[in-house]
C-alpha cells in the first residue's frame, strides 16, 4: 500500500518506517527541510534501538522515502496518517491542536480521489468530528474517511511495540475502510495483536484513558513507596505482592522519579480538560496530576535532608537525566526541576546520560556534562542514579569512587542497600 506520515517526529518515523519494513511504500513528510535532508543522509533526529538500521535499509530499498512537499505526496497516496504533535497549549491545560488542524487544511486541499485520513497523534475527543468539518468544506464526503487510529508505543520499545502490539484500534463506522486498514495491519494481527473496531470517538478516549490510567498507577506507587519509607517497609515486597493480583498486574507498579516523557503529563492534563468542557469532574486524574507535580519536590527535599541542607559547593552527580531509559526525551524530566533547584543552592553538578549532552542545562550556573560515568563520579559528595540506564546497572563504586565517602541516591531501586552499605557507603533508595 501506499502510505504518507505527515510528521516525522516520534510517532511518524517510527511508524512510517515500521510500516515500510512490512513491504508498503511510505513517505515520511516533514516541513523541517532540514530534518528531511538528514533523514535521506541516514540521520536518524531521535534516539531510539534499532530505528536508525531500519531507517537505512528500507530507504536503501526504495519502500522508504522523505520529502517535504505536502501537496505531492498526499496525491500519490492512498492512506495519509497525521503524526503532527499535540502539545499542552501555553497557560493551559488543553491540547494545542492547531498543527493538526493545519495539516488537515493542507490534505484537504490536495486530495485528488478517495483517501483515508488517520489521526495518529493523541487528540481529545471530537476532533475526529472536527477534522471532517474541515474536509466537508472543499470535498465530497465520498472523497475522504477520517478515522482515529490511536499509537501505543513506548520510547525505548517502540519498534518492538508496533511489531508486537498488544491492540490495534481504529475508530470507524466505515466499513470500505476498515477493510483495507485490516489488510494493512494483517501482518501484526497473524502474531497475535487483538484488532479492535469502535466509534472514532472511542478510539480517541481509549488513548487518553490508557495513559491516565498508567500514570495513575506510577504516581500510586510512589504514593506509597512513602509511607513504606516511613513504617520501614520494602516497596518492593509491596509492588510484587500487588502485582501477582491478576486484577492489577505489575506492570508500571515501580517506584520511583515522577512520570514525565512525551504523553503521560500532557495527556493527564488534555483528559480533564475535555471532561471540564462536558461538565465531568475527573477527580482521580486531578489528584494524580497534583501528587506527580509534587514528586519532583518530595524527592529534591530527601536530597536536602542527605545532605544536611548543606548545599553549598557540594559535588552532585546525576547519573542519567532523561525521563526514562533508552530514550533521549528530557520531557518533564524530574531533572529539569531538581537539577537547577540544586544548583541554584551552590551545588556542583556533574551529569552523565548516554544520550549524551543535554541544551536544557547549557545555561545553568555549575553544571557540566561528562563524558563517561569514571569522568562523573570524581571527587562526588552525592550521587544520584536518575535514570533506570543499563549502563548504571553494575557499576563498581569502591573501585570508581576510590575510598572517597560519597553517599548514594537510589531513585530507581538499582542496587541491594546491603551491598552498597558493605562497600562502605551511605545509601538511600526510594521506598524502603
Amino acid at each position: 500500500m501506499k502510505l504518507c506520515m505527515i510528521g516525522t517526529g516520534y510517532v511518524g518515523l517510527v511508524s512510517g518506517v515500521c510500516f515500510s519494513d512490512l513491504g508498503n511504500d511510505v513517505i515520511c513528510v516533514d516541513k523541517d527541510i532540514k530534518k528531511i535532508e538528514k533523514l535521506k543522509k541516514g540521520k536518524v533526529p531521535i534516539y531510539e534501538p534499532g530505528l536508525s538500521e531500519l531507517v537505512n535499509k528500507n530507504y536503501k530499498n526504495k519502500r522508504l522515502s522523505f520529502s517535504s512537499d505536502l501537496k505531492k505526496s498526499v496525491k500519490e497516496s492512498d492512506i495519509i496518517f497525521i503524526c503532527v504533535g499535540t502539545p499542552t497549549k501555553k497557560g493551559s491545560s488543553k491540547a494545542d491542536l492547531s498543527q493538526i488542524f493545519n495539516v488537515a487544511k493542507e490534505i484537504s486541499s490536495s486530495i485528488n480521489k478517495f483517501k483515508i485520513i488517520i489521526t495518529k497523534s493523541t487528540v481529545p475527543v471530537t476532533t475526529g468530528d472536527e477534522i471532517e468539518k474541515i474536509f466537508l468544506k472543499k470535498n465530497n464526503k465520498k472523497k475522504f474517511s477520517i478515522i482515529s487510529n490511536p499509537e501505543f508505543l513506548r520510547e525505548g520499545e517502540a519498534i518492538r511495540d508496533f511489531i508486537y502490539p498488544d491492540r490495534i484500534v481504529i475508530g470507524t463506522n466505515d466499513k470500505k475502510s476498515n477493510k483495507i486498514l485490516k489488510n494493512l495491519y494483517s501482518p501484526l494481527i497473524s502474531k497475535g495483536a487483538s484488532y479492535l473496531t469502535t466509534s472514532r470517538r472511542a478510539a480517541e478516549l481509549i488513548k487518553y484513558a490508557s495513559n491516565a490510567f498508567l500514570a495513575t498507577k506510577i504516581t500510586f506507587i510512589n504514593e506509597i513507596a512513602n509511607l513504606c519509607e516511613k513504617t520501614g517497609i520494602n516497596i518492593e515486597d509491596i509492588s510484587i505482592g500487588m502485582g501477582l493480583d491478576k486484577r492489577i498486574g505489575s506492570r508500571f507498579l515501580r517506584a520511583g522519579p515522577a512520570y514525565g516523557g512525551s504523553c503521560f503529563p500532557k495527556d493527564t492534563k488534555a483528559i480533564t480538560s475535555t471532561a471540564d468542557k462536558f461538565a465531568i469532574n475527573l477527580s482521580v486524574i486531578k489528584s494524580v496530576i497534583k501528587s506527580n507535580k509534587n514528586r519532583s519536590n518530595l524527592l529534591l527535599n530527601k536530597v536536602y535532608e542527605i545532605l544536611n541542607k548543606k548545599i553549598k559547593n557540594r559535588k552532585i552527580t546525576f547519573l542519567g537525566v532523561t525521563f526514562k531509559a533508552n530514550t533521549d526525551d528530557m520531557r518533564d524530566s524530574s531533572s529539569l526541576t531538581m537539577i537547577p533547584a540544586l544548583s541554584k543552592k551552590g551545588a556542583i553538578i556533574k551529569y552523565y546520560d548516554p544520550t549524551g549532552f543535554k541544551k536544557e542545562f547549557s545555561k545553568i550556573k555549575n553544571v557540566y556534562n561528562s563524558n563517561s560515568i569514571k569522568q562523573s563520579l570524581e571527587g562526588s559528595d552525592l550521587v544520584i542514579i536518575h535514570t533506570e540506564w543499563n549502563d548504571f546497572k553494575s557499576i563498581n563504586f569502591k573501585n570508581l569512587l576510590k575510598g572517597k565517602k560519597c553517599i548514594i541516591y537510589d531513585m530507581r531501586n538499582i542496587y541491594s542497600p546491603k551491598k552498597i552499605i558493605d562497600q562502605g557507603f551511605k545509601y538511600y533508595s526510594i521506598g524502603r
